[in-house]
C-alpha cells in the first residue's frame, strides 16, 4: 500500500500498513464443522494464514484521526511499522487528536502505547463501550478462555496510559461524518466505522481477517472470534449490507480499498 490519501466525505483517508500476521491453518474453523473447513481450506488452497495488519489515518479541518493504532512493536519485526508510515506521510504523533478504536486487541490498540507513556500525548481514546465495559472489568477474565484474556492487559494499559481521554461509544454517530456499526462476535463490542459520504468507506475492523476466504464462505471464522456463531451473523450481515449501499471497505485485515459483490452463495472484494 503506497501513502496515498483518499477522499470519503469530508475526510482524506490514508491505510497505514502495520505489518504481516502469519499463522497455522489450524487457526480457521467453521460454523459446518470439519469437513466444510477442510474442503474451504483446499479449494482456497493456501499452505499458511498470513494477512495484513493496518490501521487508517482520517485528516479533516479538525485534525488527524486515527481508526486503530497498530501493534507497536509487541509482536516482533514482522509488524510496529505505522509509526513509520505516519512520519513518512509527515504526521507526527503530537498532532492526533483522536483515536477510534474497532476493539481491544493488541493488533488493534497496543500501538498507542510507546514503551510505558502513551505514543499520542494529545488524544482522546474512542471505544465501543462494549468492549471497555467487558475488558475493563478483571471480573470477566475467570470465564474467557485464556487464549482470549489478552484484551483485558490492553485495557488495563489504556486505562492506565489514557486515563481522563477516554471515551466509550455506543451506535451511531461518534465524529461528524462518522457513525459506529455494531459487529459483535469478533469481541463483545467489535465496531465498524462508517465515513459517510457521496462515496462512503466502512472500516470494519476484524470482520474479515481473510477477504478471499471469508468473502466466499463466511462461515469462515478464526479461532480468536469469542462468539464464533455471532461472528458469522455479523460478517453475513455486514457484507450484504456493503454490497447493497455500494460502500468500499476495507479494514485491519483487508488489503487496500474494496467494493462488495455478490458471487454465487458468498461475495467477492474487488479493487476499488
Amino acid at each position: 500500500m503506497g501513502e496515498t490519501w483518499r477522499r470519503f466525505g469530508s475526510y482524506d483517508v490514508l491505510a497505514l500498513h502495520d505489518g504481516i500476521f502469519e499463522a497455522p491453518l489450524d487457526v480457521l474453523v467453521h460454523a459446518g464443522g470439519q469437513a466444510a473447513l477442510d474442503e474451504a481450506v483446499a479449494r482456497w488452497g493456501k499452505p499458511k494464514v498470513s494477512i495484513p495488519v493496518n490501521c487508517f489515518a482520517l485528516k479533516d479541518a479538525d485534525g488527524i484521526t486515527l481508526v486503530d493504532a497498530g501493534t507497536g512493536p509487541s509482536w516482533g519485526e514482522a509488524m510496529g511499522h505505522a509509526p513509520a508510515v505516519m512520519a513518512n506521510a509527515g504526521i507526527a504523533a503530537e498532532q492526533v487528536e483522536r483515536v477510534l478504536i474497532t476493539h481491544l486487541h493488541g493488533d488493534h490498540v497496543l500501538g498507542l502505547f510507546d514503551g510505558d507513556r502513551a505514543r499520542f500525548p494529545n488524544a482522546e481514546i474512542i471505544v465501543p463501550e462494549a468492549d471497555l465495559a467487558f475488558f475493563g472489568d478483571e471480573a470477566n477474565r475467570a470465564q474467557t478462555p485464556q487464549n482470549r484474556q489478552g484484551g483485558f492487559a490492553v485495557a488495563a494499559a489504556v486505562n492506565k496510559h489514557y486515563a481522563g481521554r477516554i471515551h466509550p461509544v455506543a451506535a451511531g454517530t461518534v465524529r461528524p461524518g462518522i457513525a459506529l456499526i455494531p459487529l459483535p462476535g469478533h469481541t463483545f463490542g467489535h465496531s465498524g466505522y462508517l465515513i459517510e459520504g457521496e462515496e462512503s468507506l466502512l472500516l470494519w475492523g476484524d470482520a474479515l481477517h481473510l477477504s478471499d476466504l471469508q468473502a466466499s464462505d463466511p462461515d469462515v471464522g478464526l479461532i480468536y472470534d469469542f462468539d464464533g456463531a455471532t461472528a458469522v451473523t455479523s460478517r453475513r450481515a455486514i457484507l450484504k449490507r456493503a454490497a447493497r449501499d455500494g460502500w468500499i471497505v476495507s479494514g485491519g485485515h483487508i488489503e487496500g480499498f474494496r467494493r462488495v459483490v455478490e458471487n454465487g452463495s458468498g461475495y467477492e472484494l474487488i479493487p476499488a
